[in-house]
């Protein structure tokens, strides 16, 4: 029995719902909040107060694979240079969390992974540090330059010009009616990236799957949004222009090699090939996070494991 595709993806975004892991989220946000006030009592009246930045604050999480983003934004005259800034907030951390957490330096960010607590959990906290552009102006622009520690994309290592919005970011896909299909298609995106091993970044993601919303009539059931999207991505994502919506002159497209494009655009063509063939095929691109089963009967309905005993639906969280 053939596999319904849309049913399919509907149930994919059941299994991964964030809400189903609501003690590990509650977890995370408890060490968020610790986090804030940590920074916010070390760096007194040079920090501007840490906010979420992420996909949680998107709604766009996936609930296989998260970490919450904390902003740090910094007043002008915190510190002379970026750099000074990322190091100093990084060298903060590591003494604050010793043997309670692995801190390593990212390409703009500072990851904290807490070591896995006694219910085998373990919570990551990325924390960006940005700095206002312009003195005593970050309450009423938002706009914050960023250091990036190592070279990602086309993006030099040691650069100080990434200048960003992040209030501008959640924004532009924050919770509307009018957006639910798109946050859905991102999230299913973001789950195929998990399970299968992908580089491109969430933010490229939500930006490129914007761009397909914006460009395409992306109509249709599930499976028909999807393949628009992909089938966008297969034919522009080696020349897609994605500015970031925080600040135009930073060229979120540049986040990816050329080469990473390429694979990319591969990627896509071959899953809408292979889908297309046998509908069977979509599981392995857009598996269920097993973690919270679907009731067997549902998943009669798209030909899996027919005639096999009853299994309740998932009840339990985190």
């Amino acid at each position: 029995m053939a596999t319904d595709r849309s049913k399919h993806l509907a149930d994919v975004l059941t299994t991964h719902n964030i809400s189903k892991e609501q003690a590990l989220l509650d977890k995370h946000k408890a060490k968020r909040d610790e986090i804030i006030t940590a920074l916010s009592e070390k760096y007194t009246s040079d920090i501007y107060s840490p906010f979420n930045s992420g996909s949680y604050a998107k709604n766009t999480a996936v609930n296989k694979k998260f970490d919450f983003d904390l902003m740090a934004p910094f007043k002008r005259n915190a510190f002379s240079t970026l750099k000074d800034m990322y190091e100093s907030v990084f060298t903060f951390l590591e003494e604050k969390y010793r043997g309670e957490a692995y801190i390593r330096k990212q390409k703009v960010s500072i990851g904290i992974e807490f070591y896995q607590d006694e219910d085998g959990d373990i919570v990551k906290i990325d924390v960006v540090p940005g700095r206002e552009l312009n003195k005593d102006q970050y309450k009423e622009d938002k706009k914050l330059n960023l250091y990036v520690y190592y070279q990602f994309g086309k993006l030099a290592e040691g650069s100080d010009y990434i200048r960003t919005n992040v209030h501008a970011q959640v924004s532009n896909i924050k919770d509307n009616a009018d957006k639910s299909d798109l946050r859905k298609i991102i999230r299913l995106l973001k789950a195929w990236k998990i399970h299968n091993s992908k580089v491109p970044k969430s933010f490229f993601i939500e930006l490129i799957t914007i761009k397909a919303f914006d460009k395409k009539e992306v109509s249709g059931n599930l499976w028909d949004m999807l393949k628009i999207v992909m089938e966008y991505i297969r034919d522009n994502v080696k020349t897609v222009a994605l500015p970031d919506p925080g600040n135009g002159g930073n060229e979120v497209a540049d986040s990816m090699s050329d080469l990473d494009k390429s694979l990319m655009s591969d990627d896509m063509d071959n899953m809408i090939l292979r889908i297309d063939e046998n509908s069977d095929n979509i599981k392995m691109y857009f598996p269920l996070n097993d973690k919270f089963p679907i009731d067997d009967e549902s998943k009669n309905s798209y030909g899996s494991r027919a005639g096999c005993f009853s299994v309740p639906p998932a009840t339990r969280f985190g």
